[in-house]
């Protein structure tokens, strides 16, 4: 078996990055964001990217990494949120943005893993979203077609992997990552912990290692709080 582990996240990375790019980056919000791989992105000086992913990050974190020092060319994504800088940068005509509806996004990444090149779903039906795109009526209703999402590399975070690439994940990191880690023609892993081969029950493997080229332990895991929201205490 070719070994998948490896020792740096610079090294998982090595040979893989290049002007132009496609990149899948998991997470959601703040959770289960590759927090080790992106600095190393940024590192490399590569530029003219399309970085697909739900979100890009928060203020100073994550993918905004990417946006300030101007590597990203071009979004899709389903939620600009709070970050100000990819609002900015959108607004400005600096960065292109593809909006996707956030169960879209996630089905066409799915897609791209199935090699499913095209569907068709109601979600944005008679909106901007539908504009330029083809239409088709089934059993009376319309439908608009999407098409699959791939990516020259994924980069993906998940909890635990083997030296085989069977990967769990925890909670909400679980809603991008593993369609990603499908859809991407290298898929990159950092992970919180490599335990040895047999220790995970089948059935809780969330993440077959088939579709996992390299894994490196996570140097970053922050697990930031993106909004902190907390209840006044009754008076006693």
């Amino acid at each position: 078996m070719t070994r998948k582990i490896f020792d740096t996240p610079a090294a998982a990375l090595d040979g893989l990055l290049f002007d132009g790019m496609t990149i899948m980056s998991g997470g959601f919000g703040l959770s289960g964001n590759p927090e080790s791989l992106i600095p190393e992105i940024r590192a490399s000086g590569v530029t003219g990217l399309t970085v697909i992913s739900n979100n890009a990050g928060a203020d100073g974190f994550g993918l905004w990494m990417l946006l300030e020092s101007r590597q990203v060319a071009k979004m899709v994504s389903s939620y600009v949120g709070e970050n100000k800088l990819f609002e900015q940068q959108y607004l400005s005509g600096e960065l292109e943005l593809e909006l996707t509806p956030q169960g879209t996004l996630a089905e066409r990444i799915r897609a791209g893993g199935a090699g499913i090149p095209a569907f068709f779903t109601k979600t944005g039906v008679g909106t901007v979203v539908a504009e330029g795109k083809p239409t088709e009526t089934f059993d009376g209703e319309e439908y608009v077609r999407e098409t699959w999402l791939r990516a020259d590399v994924s980069i993906i975070k998940a909890w635990r992997a083997d030296p085989a690439g069977n990967l769990m994940f925890r909670k909400t990191a679980r809603n991008f990552n593993p369609n990603m880690a499908t859809a991407g023609k290298v898929t990159v892993v950092e992970v919180e912990e490599i335990v040895p081969a047999g220790t995970f029950d089948p059935d809780c493997i969330h993440t077959p290692g088939i579709y996992v080229d390299r894994i490196v332990l996570s140097t970053i895991n922050e697990k930031r709080i993106e909004k902190l929201t907390t209840r006044a205490r009754e008076a006693a």
